[in-house]
Formats: C-alpha cells, structure tokens, sequence
C-alpha cells in the first residue's frame, strides 16, 4: 500500500490519462485529468473495483441516487474512478443504471492512484485503488476522505458525508 500523497490544497496534475468508454463506443478514448478537474467543480469517487460488494451495493447507487443533491451544491461532474479498465466500467455503470449521472474514468493502469498515493493490496485482487471521496475547484483539492485499506471499509466517502463536507464549505 502507499502512503497518499495527495492532500487538500494540493493541485491534482493535469497530465494522467484515464480510458473512457461510452456506451454507444467501440473503443476507449483518452481523456487527461486536466479535462476532468480545468475549471470545474467535481466530486471525483474512488473505489477498490468494479461489481465488489460495497461499490456495488452502497458506494456507486449512493452516489446516482444523490446526484441531484450534489449538482445542486453547485457540482458540475460526479465521477468514479477505480484501477479497472473502461469496458468492465462501462458495463458495471450499465449493470446499476448510473444512466449519464457518474463519469466512468478506467485507470487500469494505476497512473492516477498510484500518482496520488490512493493504492492497496488486497488479497485475491492485487493492487488496486484505496476507496476515497474527494471535491475539486478548478484542479485544487478542496475535501478529501480516504477510508481505510481494505475493501469494505465505507464510513467516510460517501455521498451524504460530502454533502456535509460541501455545505461546511459554504455551498
């Protein structure tokens, strides 16, 4: 496991690439963080992977069924990431209906985790991404929960806990 790296006020680096694969593509494309974070206001969400019980069950539904919620703050994008590819994205965020309300970002190959020092070991799975929370302005991390390693802890990096973080920010 790394240590995180990342911290709020620190600028997220706008050079990592993500794979996105929408539902209608037949190939992935690129996108760079820079796109995601330049001039937006977005609550970014990490999970361990793709169809594992709590992200399954818990943090993504949380996370479609507050979507509303969270715009209202003043949110322009909800977005997932986990150290998985974008097909198994694409077909989970189909498997729970997310529709158009979370952006998937694939980071199958750990760039952005291990980056931002948000990675675990987990038996049977490997390396793979710690889950987490986070809200960005324009690039500058303004709220960050990390939960702690291990695949089902949940107590920090949902959505009503970043509804609470958003409105201490004075949204």
């Amino acid at each position: 496991m790394s240590t995180p790296k990342i911290k709020v006020g620190d600028c997220i680096p706008d050079d990592i690439y993500f794979g996105v694969l929408n539902e209608d593509d037949e190939q992935p494309h690129k996108i760079t963080s820079g796109e995601v974070f330049k001039g937006k206001k977005v609550v970014l969400f990490g999970i361990p992977g793709a169809y594992t019980s709590i992200c399954s069950s818990k943090h993504l539904p949380q996370f479609v069924d507050k979507s509303e919620e969270l715009k209202a703050k003043g949110v322009d994008k909800i977005a997932c990431t986990a150290v998985n590819d974008p097909y198994v994205l694409r077909e989970w965020a189909a498997s729970r209906n997310t529709g158009n309300k979370i952006l998937m970002l694939g980071d199958g190959e750990a760039a952005f985790h291990g980056r931002l020092g948000l990675l675990q070991k987990l038996p049977f799975a490997g390396e793979r991404g710690l889950r987490f929370s986070m809200y960005v302005d324009d690039g500058i991390v303004k709220v960050l929960n990390i939960e702690e390693p291990g695949p089902t802890s949940y107590k920090i990096s949902g959505p009503e806990h970043m509804l609470k973080d958003l409105s201490n920010l004075g949204l």
